[in-house]
């Protein structure tokens, strides 16, 4: 599944022409790479996704092509969160 798909059918974030924004700023990182709107999510894969001044580490549980709101949650896992100082970058 698209990157861009992924994050609005979990609800990491809420419309897909703000994921494709944030990917195609660099903001997100499939693995440890650099993800573009367009790149292949699977199944375990880890997301970074910067937030502002905040980094939201999941894993991918399972792709749905659609969920209801109370299924979304369950899409992914978060692994971590961590608050940013303006010296660090992403």
């Amino acid at each position: 599944m698209r990157l861009d798909k992924f994050l609005k059918v979990s609800r990491l974030i809420k419309r897909r022409t703000l994921a494709k924004e944030v990917a195609d700023q660099g903001r997100i990182a499939i693995n440890g790479v650099e993800g573009k709107a367009s790149s292949n999510v699977k199944v375990g894969d880890t997301l970074t996704i910067r937030f502002g001044q905040k980094l939201v580490t999941v894993q991918i549980d399972t792709i749905q092509e659609n969920s209801r709101k109370e299924e979304a949650a369950q899409m992914y896992s978060v692994l971590k969160e961590e608050k940013l100082t303006d010296q660090e970058n992403f």
